[in-house]
């Protein structure tokens, strides 16, 4: 009975392997690019700027830098999609270009202070 155990754990880690290999042929989420700098906005000093691009800009502008695993899926998908949404809602790249930046300094602090602001999942992953 043990031997039968044994093998059926052997089966599902051989499944679940493949699964995972499997994954990783669908191309979203390794396409990663980040387009020229358009606009920045002036911080007002650099403390202020030191704290958002550490903060900020791997969503939130087109500077991210993707770490290892933004290659590997499913953490591809998850990491592109974060971008993606964080770069449509406000993109400190395209500061006053694109619509919807370049305004609503006073939004950004609520947002922040009230805690939406870095989300927990990125927080998990860039600790301090």
């Amino acid at each position: 009975m043990k031997k039968q155990t044994g093998s059926a754990w052997v089966k599902w880690l051989g499944i679940l392997v493949g699964a995972f290999l499997l994954v990783q042929l669908i191309p979203y989420g390794r396409a990663h690019t980040n387009p020229a700098v358009v606009k920045e906005p002036q911080w007002q000093d650099t403390v202020t700027t030191d704290l958002v691009k550490r903060a900020c800009y791997d969503c939130h502008s087109n500077e991210t830098t993707w770490p290892w695993y933004s290659n590997v899926a499913p953490m591809s998908w998850l990491i592109q999609h974060d971008v993606d949404e964080g770069r449509q809602r406000l993109n400190f790249s395209e500061w006053g270009v694109s619509s919807g930046t370049g305004e609503g300094g006073g939004e950004i602090g609520e947002v922040v202070q009230g805690g939406e602001m870095p989300p927990a999942q990125y927080l998990i992953l860039h600790p301090g």
